[in-house]
């Protein structure tokens, strides 16, 4: 695939990798907190530094789905989005009613979650494999 680089510069991409990888799985939890452009920072890591963890990452069950779909231009599926919408609206409704004192910053988050909102039903929705 492509000429891997050894010694300190293989290990750095490897190690960043997997910072990405983890920081990938943070965004799954944490709505606002992107997956998808972390694991694909991984892939380019993995893929410039080691064929086993590109393909370990490609084909991981809980990570490979978001790589293989954005590479096809398939987007992301309708329970994402729902997920990822009611997770915004229950961490930023939370977080403007109930922790920030200050009307503008009510204001701020409010206008963040919409605007991450209208991003999410941007994106392509996934159709499902329909087996016959």
């Amino acid at each position: 695939m492509y000429n891997r680089p050894t010694g300190a510069t293989g290990l750095l991409l490897k190690i960043a990798g997997t910072v990405f990888v983890i920081i990938g799985g943070m965004g799954v939890v944490l709505p606002l907190l992107p997956t998808t452009p972390f694991l694909l920072l991984a892939a380019v890591c993995y893929a410039r530094s080691s064929e086993r963890l590109y393909r370990w990452l490609l084909y991981n069950r809980w990570f490979g789905s978001y790589i293989r779909n954005w590479h096809e231009g398939k987007g992301i599926s309708m329970k994402t989005k729902v997920l990822s919408i009611l997770f915004l609206i229950l961490t930023i409704g939370y977080s403007a009613v109930v922790i920030v004192p200050f009307f503008i910053g009510k204001v701020a988050l409010i206008i963040v979650a919409v605007c991450v909102s209208v991003h999410i039903l941007a994106i392509p929705t996934l159709e499902p494999d329909v087996k016959v």
